[in-house]
This record gives C-alpha cells, structure tokens and sequence, in this order.
C-alpha cells in the first residue's frame, strides 16, 4: 500500500516572521491561492488571536471556497485553570470557521515546570481539554507539540503522555516540532518512530533549518 504524504505549509504564519515579511491581506490570500493550485493539503492562515488583519484574511479566505486544501487557524490550548469553553483564545479559533484548528501545547517537561509553572498533570490536561472542545466543534484538529524533540529527548515517558493525550482527545495529526531547529536527524528520526508507535493519529514533523541540514 503506498504511503500517503501531506503538505502543511505554514508560509502565511511561520514565513511572515521573517526578517522584511510583511503580508497585508491581500498578499495572503494570493499566496493560499498558489498553495491551493499547488496542491499542499493544509494551509495554516495565521493566529486570530494574535492580530486583526489575520481575522480579516480568515473572512475574506471563506469566500474563495477551496477545493483542494483546507485552512487551518492557529492557536495554543487553553490558559491552566481555565475551561476550554472559558478561554477567549480558544473560542476565537472557533469564530474564524476554519475546517482545521491547529493548536500548540508543552511538551518539555522543563517548560511545564519554569514556563507555565503547572504539574505535568495539569499540562496534559489543557492540551486533551483543548482537543475536545474544539472536535466537539465540529473542527478536525492538529497538535503541534511544541519542543517535542528536545522535550523527548529530556523525557520521553512524559513526551509520549503529551503526544498520546492529544490523540486520545481526537487530535488528527500529532506534529513533532524541533521548535530550537538543533535536533540532528537521527534524534528527528527516532522521536517519530517512538511517537508513530505510541499513538495511531497520523505523526508530522515541523523542523528549522538553525542546523543548516535543510534538502
């Protein structure tokens, strides 16, 4: 059986925080129309929550009715002590009415601690708390699991709760993200192979090129 390999491309987010990018709206659109023709299976628009003009390309991207990718909506689970429901981050991925909402949790163990200052428990948590509310929603929902290979290679056993909460939420993809962009490949590579055998939502990985190992 050939293995199917989908594109999420993250130009619209990720790629406008580069040096001189400066998207207005209409650039965007423009490019989600040359991904879409392109033939990428998601496109990430941008995080509502972060900027009006985002919102406005989400309302303007509605009417051009793709066929092929879906849009997805970027954001992060919810704040700790709060329900899902309660979260205005969290509802504002719902308002944009995007197919897809992409949500990023902790997965170091480390950042649980000094970051968010919360129990692993609770980490675990916002992020099957996140999932579900947004499935119940009616949204597909993608995982990114922020420094997933870093966090794996401090702790595994908690990296693999963090990847397996946000699949047993309903999470559709689990994207194992190199957030410092040092991971070798073989540490990219073995992450995914323990990650691929921990849960059954289909594994993505999100890396940078900080290395200089980039095809």
């Amino acid at each position: 059986m050939a293995r199917k390999i989908e594109i999420y491309d993250t130009t619209l987010r990720d790629g406008s925080q580069g040096l001189g990018i400066h998207f207005s709206v209409a650039d965007k659109l423009r490019v989600a129309q040359e991904l879409e023709r392109f033939g990428v299976t998601y496109i990430e628009g941008g995080w509502p929550g972060s900027n009006p003009r985002d919102i406005e390309f989400f309302a303007e991207a509605r009417k051009l009715k793709f066929k092929k990718a879906k849009l997805a909506a970027f954001g992060s689970t919810r704040k700790k002590g709060v329900r899902a429901a309660e979260d205005s981050q969290v509802r504002g991925l719902l308002e944009v009415h995007t197919p897809v909402v992409t949500i990023y949790g902790k997965t170091s163990a480390l950042h649980v601690r000094e970051v968010l200052r919360c129990t692993p428990e609770e980490n675990l948590a916002m992020i099957a708390d996140t999932v579900a509310y947004l499935k119940s929603h009616g949204r597909e929902v993608v995982y990114d699991c922020e420094h997933a290979i870093d966090g794996w290679k401090d702790d595994p056993q908690y990296a693999l709760a963090c990847f397996k909460a946000a699949a047993d939420a309903g999470a559709s993809r689990i994207v194992l993200c190199d957030t410092n962009g040092g991971s070798l490949p073989d540490e990219v590579a073995a992450c995914t192979r323990a990650a691929m055998s921990a849960v059954k939502a289909a594994i993505g990985i999100h890396t940078h090129d900080d290395s200089g190992l980039a095809l």
